[in-house]
Parts: C-alpha cells; sequence; structure tokens
C-alpha cells in the first residue's frame, strides 16, 4: 500500500509537516487550486445556506399544511432531515479548510466526521428504498395504501433508516482509528473519509478493506436492487392502466423520487465501488462534492418544482399579494 498520500513537496511545505509530535490530521482540500478558494468558499456558503433553507422548508411545511400530512411527504420530511445533518457535518469543516489551510483537525474530531458520513449515507440509502416502497404500495395495491402503510408503520420504518447507519459506521470507524498512522497526517480531501484516511496507515489494511468493501456492496447494492423491484412492479402496473391520466398522474409521483435516487447512486456509487487506484484525489473531491453539496441541495428543488402539492402547499402557507378589504 502506498504510505504517502500526495506529493513529497506538497506535503513537505506545511509547517507542520515536519513535527514527528502533532497528532492532529489536516485536510487538504482543493490544495492544487489555492488560487480559487475564497471564491470556492463563497460558492460552497450559498449552496449551503440553499440547502439549510430548502430542507428545512421540506420539514415545515407538512407541519403547516393538513394536505401533506401523509406517508410520502412524512418521509420525505426524514429525507430533509437527513440532507440536513449530513450538511452540517461536511460543509462547516469544508468552508474551515477553504478559508483557513492548515487547520488541524483532531483524530476524534475526524473520526466523529467519518462516523456521521457513513451514518447518513447508510441511512440515506434505506430511506431512498423505503420511499420506493411506498410508491409501489400506493400505485400497486391503492385500495390498500391506508391499511398497510399506517402511520405507526412509518414511524417504525422511518426509525430503523436512521438507525440503520449506527453499527456499520460505528464498527468501521472504531476499526479504522485502531490503525496506527505514519508520517505527514495530510489528507488530500475535504472531509474524514475511509480511503483517504487508509492512505495514511502504515499496517497491513487487506482485511479492512475486503470488508469495508463488501459492506459497502450489502449496503448499496441490496437497497438498489430493492428499488429496481419496486419500480419494475410500478412501471408493470403504469403499463395495465387504460386511462392515460392516470398512467400520467402515477408516474408524476414517482418521478421526483426517480431523479432523487439517480443522483444519490450516480455519485456515491462512482466513489465507494470504484478501485481506489483507479482515480486521482483530486477528481475524487470534484465527484464527493456532488453527493455531499449538490444532491442535498438540489433535493429540495426536486421535489417543489416537479411536485404539484408541494407547490399549492407553498401557495397556500406563503403570505400572498392580495389587499386586505374584504369585499
Amino acid at each position: 500500500m502506498q504510505l504517502a498520500s500526495g506529493p513529497p513537496s506538497t506535503l513537505t511545505a506545511l509547517p507542520w509537516a515536519n513535527h514527528s509530535w502533532a497528532r492532529e490530521f489536516v485536510l487538504l482540500g482543493f490544495a492544487h487550486v489555492p488560487t480559487l478558494r475564497p471564491l470556492l468558499a463563497a460558492l460552497f456558503l450559498a449552496a449551503f445556506l440553499l440547502t439549510l433553507l430548502g430542507n428545512t422548508l421540506i420539514v415545515l411545511l407538512p407541519a403547516l399544511d393538513s394536505a401533506l400530512r401523509t406517508p410520502m411527504y412524512f418521509f420525505l420530511r426524514q429525507l430533509a432531515l437527513l440532507e440536513i445533518c449530513f450538511s452540517l457535518d461536511v460543509v462547516p469543516r469544508l468552508l474551515l479548510t477553504l478559508l483557513q489551510p492548515g487547520r488541524g483537525v483532531s483524530p476524534a474530531g475526524c473520526a466523529l466526521q467519518l462516523l456521521l458520513v457513513l451514518s447518513c449515507v447508510t441511512s440515506e440509502c434505506f430511506l431512498l428504498t423505503t420511499m420506493a416502497w411506498d410508491r409501489y404500495v400506493a400505485i400497486c395495491r391503492p385500495l390498500h395504501y391506508v391499511a398497510i402503510v399506517n402511520p405507526r408503520l412509518c414511524r417504525v420504518l422511518a426509525g430503523m433508516c436512521w438507525l440503520a447507519g449506527v453499527p456499520v459506521s460505528l464498527v468501521f470507524t472504531i476499526w479504522l482509528f485502531r490503525f496506527p498512522f505514519c508520517g505527514p497526517r495530510g489528507i488530500r480531501h475535504f472531509f474524514c473519509d475511509i480511503a483517504p484516511l487508509l492512505s495514511l496507515v502504515c499496517a497491513d489494511t487487506r482485511i479492512f478493506e475486503a470488508n469495508a468493501l463488501a459492506a459497502t456492496v450489502l449496503i448499496m447494492i441490496v437497497p438498489f436492487c430493492l428499488i429496481t423491484m419496486s419500480y419494475t412492479k410500478i412501471v408493470a402496473t403504469v403499463l395495465r392502466m387504460s386511462s392515460a391520466t392516470g398512467r400520467h398522474k402515477a408516474l408524476s409521483t414517482c418521478a421526483s423520487h426517480l431523479v432523487v435516487v439517480t443522483l444519490f447512486y450516480g455519485t456515491t456509487g462512482v466513489i465507494h465501488l470504484r478501485p481506489k487506484a483507479s482515480y486521482s484525489p483530486e477528481s475524487k473531491q470534484v465527484v464527493s462534492l456532488s453527493y455531499t453539496l449538490v444532491t442535498p441541495m438540489l433535493n429540495p428543488l426536486i421535489y417543489s418544482l416537479r411536485n404539484k402539492e408541494v407547490k399549492a402547499a407553498l401557495h397556500r402557507v406563503c403570505p400572498q399579494r392580495r389587499g386586505t378589504h374584504s369585499p
């Protein structure tokens, strides 16, 4: 395994590089474009604020409008809460890395960030699967939908999705941080992730890597297969509908979820299922931005712009420019 995390000139130029006593890690995110750091920080801050605003609106809207108090919007609120947690875990540290290059991260802080990242990604895989199951029941078994997808079951499924990532993230975080880290602790990424941390380990990590890959395949592929099965049955049911209006209405309720699934799996799959040697740290940072910053920002826009019920609720809740005098 290659122990250095970057070119020697990059690491030795940093002030902490020659201090063997230094215990902190240093995130080197976007160190290859130092002149663009202020601009990137401004862009990422804007995207972060939009993410918080949009997802907070998705969380609050069903509470303000009774028309959105359905299982589908209950799970959508969980997704929005998950995106908020994910963004709060990654983006503030990213902004500090851009504005204060060379700022250290304690091993405990790095481990906590990795723990939350792994937990959020795992929970999102299962939550997207649950949302696909909800659409399957709504379209393929509409007469039994209310009885099957009841509020109690929704709460249980949401709780299971939130907790699903905890055991996996705990095991791999504790296991990884039990390895010895040698040499300059420069992480060529903008957050603490498994692959860049492994490049700093001076021990045999083959067993860890094999188990991590197996867990990744299990966590990502199994939910993806279940989502695919759900939508295969949904498409088959829709094609049997005699009404074109009914077909359009059924598919429109799934369109937003399909877009979100495509964005999530298209970016996380590239990062976590490709061999480590097949991409550079710089390209990994760019792809990682997609699921850590861009996707959480786009999700509220996808659901609000393509969903008539959400837009109608926004019109009912938001103040309208209308006269205050009664006719």
